[in-house]
């Protein structure tokens, strides 16, 4: 597929998301992004700390939950949206801490810095950069957390570089994402939009691993959500549903295939780049 076209369709589809405030484009969305992001592990304590703008129905699961945040820890944010994982983060780290989310969508980065501005927010700054270039110094961060957005990479071995480039040693990585247990059908991956719709980027679980560890990252552990039929009824969203529809077969079709992870993995002291 054309790397230039993917990447100009996903910022075309992620900006009009922004523009008209509406998510569903990957996930099991529903018109109430609340009750979505409490069925990606998002509990109503910590839903009442994010402005509502910023709750999109975007993710896939919640990085949060599992990231062991601490007061006064640098937070870093790969595709950071709408911010809803950046202002959850605020609360975790402390005024003495700071999230930075990046994002290559100027209207989504807009509009988290709106929010940030009207709900108060002096911890968290949104830049607008790509994922492989991050504008983030080295050895800067000592959490790096991403939502649904590293299958939307069409150069993932560079994203994990620069997230071992960015980490502090001692600093950890912990990501929602898509993955595959099984390929899925080849009209499905050499798909432009079945790509923006977080099904064609998806990589299987042993090349994630295998992607991760080139970076030299270690510590690597990758968990199935517990909820993953969430991700397998990610023909919810009308672009994958079309693209089922093409099969000619049901939604379950990509049940026993497309699910949702976290992937944990450390940058520590010692450790030497491959």
């Amino acid at each position: 597929m054309d790397e230039k076209k993917i990447r100009r369709n996903i910022i075309e589809a992620y900006g009009r998301i922004a523009m008209e405030k509406e998510g569903c484009v990957c996930g099991c969305c529903g018109s109430d992004t609340r009750t979505l992001a409490k069925s990606l592990g998002y509990s109503e304590a910590e839903l009442k700390y994010i402005p509502e703008e910023a709750n999109m129905g975007l993710g896939c699961g919640n990085p949060i939950a599992l990231a062991s945040l601490s007061e006064g820890e640098i937070v870093l944010d790969l595709g950071s949206g709408g911010g809803l994982d950046c202002f959850l983060a605020s609360y975790k780290v402390g005024p003495a801490g700071r999230v930075i989310g990046v994002d290559m969508t100027p209207e989504m980065i807009e509009l988290a810095r709106e929010a940030a501005h009207k709900n108060g927010f002096t911890n968290v700054e949104f830049r607008l950069g790509e994922i492989e270039n991050l504008p983030v110094a080295d050895e800067s961060v000592d959490v790096v957390i991403s939502n649904c957005v590293i299958n939307l990479s069409t150069d993932k071995p560079r994203v994990f570089r620069e997230i071992y480039r960015v980490l502090k040693p001692g600093g950890r990585m912990l990501i929602s994402d898509i993955a595959l247990m099984k390929e899925l059908p080849e009209h499905i991956r050499k798909s432009v939009d079945a790509y923006v719709a977080c099904l064609a980027g998806a990589l299987l679980v042993d090349e994630y691993c295998k992607i991760i560890e080139s970076s030299g990252l270690t510590d690597i552990k990758i968990t199935v959500n517990g909820d993953s039929s969430c991700v397998a009824s990610t023909t919810q969203n009308p672009v994958a549903r079309r693209i089922v529809d093409e099969l000619g077969e049901t939604p379950c079709c990509l049940e026993d295939s497309v699910f949702s992870v976290y992937i944990e993995a450390h940058k520590y002291p010692g450790d030497v780049k491959i």
